[in-house]
């Protein structure tokens, strides 16, 4: 069993984008997460910790998209561009990205530039999408035109984004894409991720086969590969009367030692090279609830333990 080593370099970033989100208050979130103690707690498990305070967003003048196809596209491009190039600035100073959000449309951001690092380097990149959602739909899918719900989709090169981040950049393979705990996913958005070849674990696959056995193949699976894996966290995933600080709750989610879990074994793994924290909504929390699992959560991820193994 491969455990991650003591002493990771991490770097914080906090991007606090809501305007992706139909509901406002996820630019809150880094706040939250900081107050909740995750410096402190990533520091008391050994790690070299900066953090790197908040981006602004850039400036965009983007190809105009109505507003039904892609809400507030310009500034959530510009958020996206902030985000991708500190990400890119943090893996090149050789230390590990923690992105803390605000809504999902930041990973447009941030994986963007994980996978073109990986292509850099040479490394094949997966992403372990944790969420109630799919995020895999585009303008011409979307009944919303919420861009947190494009994120995934972006990241595979779906057409119809590509003014996020112009020029030449990575793709995530949709293939290497897996979307775990999902239990809401389009009518239009299933067809696409069907096509595309994207393994979805549903909540149906964890009810019935369990969180362990489910993540030891995710894990095996890019072990295999030698790849690097990024984890992209949704507080959603979890189950709305654990974790109620959110927009967009779905019922039947993981509970809390399912989540805890799966931050274990992926810890375990070694493979974790990159991660997000999306979605917290400190305005829809619970005396502060939502944040301070998160922040236990983040540390199981990076090696907390109640005994060593």
């Amino acid at each position: 069993m491969t455990v991650l080593p003591p002493g990771r370099a991490l770097s914080l970033i906090g991007v606090p984008v809501e305007e992706g989100a139909g509901t406002l208050g996820a630019a809150m979130g880094p706040r939250a997460l900081r107050t909740a103690g995750l410096v402190a707690a990533l520091r008391d498990l050994g790690h070299d910790v900066d953090d790197d305070g908040d981006v602004a967003p850039t400036e965009v003048h983007a190809p105009y998209l109505p507003a039904d196809k892609a809400r507030n596209f310009a500034r959530v491009a510009g958020w996206a561009r902030a985000a991708h190039e500190r990400t890119q600035a943090v893996l090149r100073r050789g230390r590990t990205p923690v992105v803390l959000g605000g809504d999902h449309s930041l990973s447009m951001g941030s994986v963007s530039a994980v996978a073109d690092h990986c292509a850099a380097i040479g490394r094949q990149l997966f992403v372990l999408w944790l969420d109630a959602h799919a995020d895999f739909n585009t303008p011409a899918t979307s009944p919303s035109g919420n861009m947190h719900g494009m994120s995934a989709a972006m990241l595979a090169r779906e057409p119809g984004l590509e003014q996020v981040l112009p020029g030449t950049h990575a793709a995530v393979d949709p293939r290497n894409l897996i979307l775990f705990g999902i239990r809401s996913i389009d009518s239009a958005e299933r067809d696409l991720l069907r096509s595309r070849g994207v393994e979805v674990i549903d909540m149906r696959l964890i009810d019935e086969f369990g969180v362990a056995a489910l993540m030891r193949q995710v894990v095996e699976r890019v072990a295999a590969r030698g790849g690097h894996l990024h984890v992209s966290l949704d507080l959603d995933v979890i189950d709305p009367s654990l974790a109620p600080g959110v927009g967009t709750p779905v019922a039947g989610g993981a509970t809390y030692r399912e989540a805890h879990l799966v931050m274990e074994l992926l810890h375990e793994s070694g493979l974790v090279g990159s991660l997000d924290v999306v979605e917290l909504n400190p305005f829809l929390d619970d005396r502060g609830r939502s944040a301070l699992l998160l922040v236990d959560l983040i540390a199981s991820l990076f090696g907390r333990q109640v005994w060593s193994r």
